[in-house]
Parts: C-alpha cells; structure tokens; sequence
C-alpha cells in the first residue's frame, strides 16, 4: 500500500497526516461489492473490445471475486495508506496477478468509477427503502376491517374538528408513502445511467464500448431494454444531482414518519387515551415505576433532524463546484449513508409498530361527542336546504355557541332552540346530527363515508398485491 497509484510524478512519499485526513476507506468500504461488480463488467467490456485478452480477463474476475469473499468474511486488510475502497481492491488485484490487474483500469478514472459505484449502491438502496414503505402500507391496510367501525375525532389546529372512520386515517399514510415510493421510483430513472467511460473528465481515445458495461450492469431503460449511459464526460465526473434527489425523497419520508410518530405520541397518552403501543416498542423509567413511554415513536421523530441534515450537508457540499470532479466530493458519502441508514432503520420498526398497537374503543366512544364535530355536516345540510353557505355557517357558529353554553351536544338541542336561531330548520337536522350520522353523509370521492372508505380500502389491498409482485402500485 505504501506505493500510491497516482505517485510517478512525485519525488517524496505523503505525510502520514495526510493519509489519514485524506482516506476514505473508513466510510466508503461499505461500496465494495459495488465497486467489485463495476470493475468485472469493465474487464469484460475491455475483453469485448480487445483492450484484454479473455484469459486476462478470467484471471481478474477470479481474482476479484476472492477479494469480495475476503472482504465479505473479514479476512481483508484495510489501511489508510490505501486510501478508498477502490485503491485497496485494485492494490489487492494486482498483488495477486501482477501487471494483468494493472490493466482493469484502462479506459477508466477513479471519477467514473466512484460515480458508478455510488449510483449502483443508491439504485439498490432505493429498492429496499421502497420495500420498506410497501411494509408499512400493509401495516396500516392490515389494520383496515378490523377498525372499521371506529370512529376517530380528526383535528386541526390541535383542535377537534369532524369525524372520521379509522380507516380513514391509515389510508391517509398509505397516501403519503405511495407518494415517497413514486418519489423513488422517479429518482431510480435518473440514478439508472452508466457513468463508466466518462473517464477523468475527457471521456478516452481507445476504442471502448459503454453501452456493454452498462448493459452488464443492469443501466438499462425499461420500456426500450436499451441500455443507458451519461451523455457528457465533464458532467458525469461531477453529477452528484442523485445523491441531492435520493436524500431529498429519504427526508420527506423522515418527516412523514414524523408526522406519524407524533401523532401516536400524542394519542397514547393518558389525556388522548386513543392507543395502546405494544410495550415490546417501549420503554421505562429508572425512577418512575408506572412509566411506559413510547421511545420508539420519540427516536423516529427525533432522527428526521439527522435525514434534514445530511442533506443540508450534500446541498452545501456542491454549492459553488467547478464541473468535473472535485475532491470536495469524498465528502458526499457520510451523509447519504447515514441518511439511508437512518430511515431504513426506522422503517425496519414502524411496520410491526403499527401492527401491535390496539385502539382504545370505549375511551375513543366516549368521548367522541364532545367538540361539536357534526357543525360542519349541518352547515352542509343547510346547503342542500337552499341556505348560501355563508349564512349557514353563521347559523351553525351561533347553535354551536348555545350548545356550549348549555354543556350539552348540538343533537341535544331541542327542535325549539334551532328554530330559535333558524325558523326554517325542521326534524331532518337530527339525521345529520352526531359523530355517526355525519360520517354517514359523506359521499364525495376520498372522502370518510364508509361506502368510500371501503372502496379505498380494496383498492389498497389490490395496489400492495400488485407491489409485492413487482408490478405498479
């Protein structure tokens, strides 16, 4: 390792300091089968093309491959004399075969590598995040028939606000993870491009084949079969644009998570009192005895902070690069790494999170009356009465303020105390009136009303069937 690649033109060996400022192989190792799998596809193209004979070519393929399984059981040597993963392997190579392996980086730079390496590991990355949100969606679509006949206060503001069915609210996640999957799916169609043979930055003069390294690796464009690679050198060596999206669509993933987390915080506590959490998904205190705190849900919210931030870390890194590559661009993998690792690992816990809790049926029954959730279903009986909607609003807003000062709900009033308010209000108002008679009205598509709710609960459990064959959601 003491001998670097790029040494020739230098008279003295590199400080020790800067070995170990520079290295990378600390973070970026985790690319070796990637890495491993890139230089195969580049030997062959190299065989294709007569730039190798099929003999050297066999012979680095062995021998890569018995470094995959060294590195995969341990038995590798890493140092920060050999910087990255991609000098470890080829100094191992040509340990092993001698000049034969100092031939795999013809046509080839460290720039198109790395950029290759770093699309085939997000391009697999993206599939198992995917993965991940389809679980999730079962998760919640599970929970589907078993709750439907839950009714559930909604909120704005932290305020109560109309009622829906239970259903209701786990579709509403589904929507927005089916949302991060297209997201992914759409970041996946611009990561899916070859970048090999874009050399340092010029592109080469000898007589390669980049369409065959691409296609051995899987950069192919689905409808066509036709395989994909970059179409400018300078550009390539640079583009970090995919690294941008994916954790883009990781973060938007991290606050949907979020979003859910705290809800759940808030509804399992002693003033919701709507869910239980399985305890296998807690927590205790080392002083309070009674304490069963949801700490999951608490990291899960908490870790979103570190999705947001390493992309803040990746915009910033690339505001104000020059094209072509700069080694400012080492720094790209801790964050996105960790980025990754983070919201996998949260969704790892999310799924079988969702499956275990138990809603609290009767405290949810009992209370579902108090905040006048049914105001906005009479304002809309009004409507169909011919009433402008403004109007029908005050008149709700007035009932709903006598309601109030007698304690009482606004099917408690009597038919005298609407007419009060109202003349042209008659025994009809009472079929609109309570949490289950306003579900009952909703009809609109994607709305609460049960006939709704069941539709989009089918059509959830046809579209994740569909996914887990690896067809279109």
């Amino acid at each position: 390792m003491s001998e670097k690649a790029w040494s020739g033109v230098f008279d003295g060996a590199t400080d020790r300091r800067v070995e170990e400022f520079t290295e990378s192989v600390s973070f970026d190792r985790r690319l070796y089968a990637h890495d491993i799998a890139g230089s195969i596809a580049h030997a062959q193209m190299l065989a294709t093309v007569g730039l190798l004979t099929p003999g050297e070519c066999h012979q680095i393929e062995q021998a890569l491959a018995d470094i995959r399984l060294e590195i995969e059981q341990d038995r590798f040597p890493f140092s920060c004399e050999g910087e990255d993963i991609h000098m470890h392997v080829e100094a191992a190579l040509i340990e092993r075969i001698g000049d034969t392996g100092r031939k795999l980086h013809t046509a080839r730079s460290r720039n198109d590598q790395v950029a290759t390496d770093l699309r085939l590991w997000v391009r697999e990355a993206i599939d198992r995040i995917d993965a991940r949100l389809v679980e999730l969606q079962r998760a919640f679509v599970g929970r589907c028939d078993a709750d439907f006949d839950v009714i559930l206060p909604a909120y704005t503001h932290l305020r109560r606000a109309q009622p829906v069915l239970a259903p209701h609210y786990w579709l509403a996640y589904c929507e927005k993870f089916e949302r991060d999957r297209g997201r992914l799916a759409d970041c996946r169609r611009r990561v899916n491009v070859c970048s090999l043979g874009a050399a340092a930055l010029a592109g080469t003069s000898l007589p390669i084949d980049r369409a065959d390294a691409a296609r051995r690796l899987g950069f192919i464009h689905p409808p066509t079969g036709e395989p994909q690679v970059t179409a400018n050198s300078l550009d390539t060596s640079s583009d970090r644009d995919f690294l941008l999206e994916f954790t883009f669509a990781l973060g938007v993933i991290a606050e949907h998570l979020s979003t859910w987390a705290e809800e759940w915080i808030l509804w399992s506590t002693v003033e919701f009192d709507f869910l239980a959490l399985p305890e296998a998904f807690c927590t205790g205190s080392s002083i309070m005895p009674q304490k069963v705190n949801p700490d999951v849900l608490e990291l899960i919210r908490g870790k979103t902070g570190r999705v947001i931030g390493a992309l803040s870390t990746l915009l910033v890194l690339v505001k104000g690069l020059p094209p072509a590559y700069n080694r400012d661009l080492q720094e790209d993998k801790p964050p996105v790494f960790d980025a990754f690792d983070t919201v996998d690992a949260c969704l790892a816990l999310a799924a079988p999170l969702v499956a275990g809790a138990e809603l609290r049926r009767e405290a949810i029954a009992a209370g579902l009356e108090r905040g006048h959730l049914d105001a906005t279903t009479l304002m809309e009986h009004l409507i169909r009465r011919g009433t402008p909607q403004r109007t029908a609003h005050g008149i709700v807003g007035r009932l709903v303020r006598k309601a109030l000062d007698h304690g009482v709900r606004l099917a408690d009033l009597t038919l005298d105390d609407l007419r009060a308010v109202h003349p042209e209000m008659d025994e009809s108002v009472y079929t609109v009136l309570g949490a289950e008679r306003a579900v009952a009205a909703m009809t609109s598509y994607g709305s609460t009303g049960r006939e709704q709710v069941r539709r989009q609960v089918q059509r959830w459990k046809e579209r994740l069937k569909a996914a887990l064959k690896g067809g279109p959601s």
